[in-house]
């Protein structure tokens, strides 16, 4: 039976995460700390593994380390891969949220015993629901949509009631974490070290010439390969003639074209969702969704049918992107959400 003082912490060598294990010791729980090596740059574990056993012993916490490389290949990585090779845009880490940081080590906190599981998100849960942060500008719900609904109750985000300058506040002003306080932030997908372009390029042939075609059909300019692009994108190819801006509309992966137009015609009325995970009963409903990670959620009414989710926007959302996630929100409670699969 696990143990429900004990919690196991996802520990990266960040500031957030080392925080997040001192605000639980202070708190009177039994924490113990887990380093995972998920993906395999060169050079990355041995830098931030090195910092969180020296958070971990400033702490006061065991560490564990968990070698996940396998299997973050297999669910997050090669997804990334394959997702662009089919010209949709993906989101590594909804996946990775689900998989491993709150699949892979709910299994790991049940192998020591360890009722809950927390980490340094900033999101916050009552155990049926996730919620957006108190600090808007660090808030990470959007990419916990995925994690499994019956794990809420397992959850625990210390840093969630926190605004961000806090926590660089509270790491200043104890000796022996100064240094955490001024690290360089975290990017935003953690096996990229410069552009995505560059990591595909070991894996498929992402430089091929190709056409450049207007919503008609007619080619009118060149592109450096359909890789390259994403929705709405409006630099790095050619535009016979063009004296306004054009922007991708469409990506033809077998042909190795882009469909490009004007702004207008990347305005998005209604998307189609499959891969649900939902966290309420509701089938048909009115509430808002965010289509991209940093931007306003729109309203929409949403109707599930065949475990897919079609959903009526209010206002038309310029350049939304066959791949990404589309997030419901009741004001800051998350409700559900799923993969666009359809926008038009």
């Amino acid at each position: 039976m696990p143990n429900k003082k004990k919690v196991l912490v996802g520990m990266s060598g960040g500031i957030d995460s080392t925080i997040a294990t001192l605000l639980l010791k202070d708190e009177g729980y039994d924490v113990e700390g887990l380093y995972m090596k998920l993906h395999s740059k060169p050079g990355y574990h041995e830098l931030h593994l090195q910092r969180a056993q020296k958070a971990a012993d400033f702490v006061g916490v065991k560490l564990h380390v968990l070698d996940m490389q396998e299997k973050f290949k297999e669910s997050v990585f090669d997804p990334f891969i394959e997702t662009y090779a089919a010209g949709k845009t993906p989101n590594p880490c909804a996946l990775c949220n689900r998989s491993m940081k709150f699949g892979a080590m709910k299994e790991f906190a049940d192998t020591i015993g360890a009722y809950y599981i927390a980490t340094g998100h900033y999101i916050k849960t009552d155990g049926s629901f996730f919620y957006q942060a108190e600090d808007d500008t660090k808030d990470q719900s959007y990419f916990l949509f995925y994690v499994k609904k019956e794990i809420l109750p397992r959850l625990k985000f210390p840093l969630g009631e926190r605004k961000k300058s806090d926590i660089k506040k509270i790491a200043e002003s104890i000796k022996g974490l100064e240094s955490f306080a001024s690290q360089s932030e975290s990017t935003e997908i953690c096996f990229v070290d410069t552009t995505y372009t560059d990591l595909l390029k070991d894996y498929v042939a992402v430089d091929q010439v190709g056409e450049v075609l207007d919503s008609s059909g007619k080619v009118v300019g060149e592109h450096k390969g359909y890789m390259h692009y994403t929705i709405g994108k409006r630099r790095g190819f050619t535009v016979n003639g063009a004296h306004e801006p054009h922007f991708v509309t469409k990506i033809l992966p077998q042909t190795n074209q882009i469909v490009v137009g004007k702004r207008e015609e990347l305005e998005c009325k209604r998307v189609v969702l499959n891969n649900l995970n939902m966290f309420c009963e509701d089938m048909e409903f009115h509430t808002t969704v965010k289509l991209r990670y940093r931007t306003k959620a729109v309203p929409c009414y949403v109707k599930i049918e065949n475990d897919k989710a079609f959903v009526d926007l209010d206002e038309g959302v310029f350049g939304v992107a066959v791949g990404q996630a589309a997030v419901f929100y009741d004001d800051k409670r998350l409700v559900g959400g799923g993969w666009i699969t359809e926008a038009d």
